[in-house]
């Protein structure tokens, strides 16, 4: 039986790549896109984790976390834009686990999620962590689907047409030379 994790992202790019990456570390994930959709969801779902965003179109994450909390027991992670030190605060004051800000590398959600269920990490092939990135970026082909989100995820392959030109700066970066 496969772990179960719960995104609650209101931006759907965002949800996506993380529900791509997190399925490729075997674990069953699921998608929220506001709070009332988590609470349903997590009922219904029963996650072993909640990965959610602090700032929801319909409520705070914490009110999410606090509904979740009533009626399952489950690990959280917080992932937010607005790193403040009253938003941390509060996190470890609910039992927040882990508090990732945005944007953060892939892998570390995944090792946070993994740490928390106990899990040895090991990613599908195709799929690497970040020491890797000079290598896909190089060969341009990557099997996992990651799509662009803002242009800093480290894992994103960011391809270009055959007719753009990259920089000498950027031509350095990748050979390391």
């Amino acid at each position: 039986m496969l772990n179960k994790v719960l995104v609650v992202e209101d931006e759907q790019l965002l949800a996506e790549n993380l529900q791509g990456y997190l399925q490729a570390q075997a674990l069953e994930v699921r998608i929220a896109h506001n709070g009332e959709a988590a609470i349903g969801e997590a009922e219904r779902f029963s996650p072993d984790v909640m990965v959610f965003d602090y700032r929801l179109p319909d409520m705070e994450g914490f009110e999410v976390l606090d509904a979740v909390r009533q009626n399952r027991k489950c690990h959280f992670v917080l992932i937010t834009g607005h790193p403040t030190a009253e938003v941390c605060e509060r996190a470890r004051q609910l039992g927040v686990s882990h508090i990732l800000f945005k944007p953060f590398p892939l892998a570390e959600l995944a090792r946070a999620v993994c740490d928390l269920l106990g899990m040895k990490r090991e990613p599908k092939a195709g799929v690497k962590d970040s020491e890797g990135f000079v290598e896909r970026r190089q060969s341009r082909t990557e099997s996992f689907p990651l799509q662009l989100y803002d242009g800093s995820w480290v894992l994103a392959d960011r391809r270009r047409s055959s007719s753009a030109s990259m920089a000498p700066d950027d031509e350095q970066l990748l050979t390391g030379e």
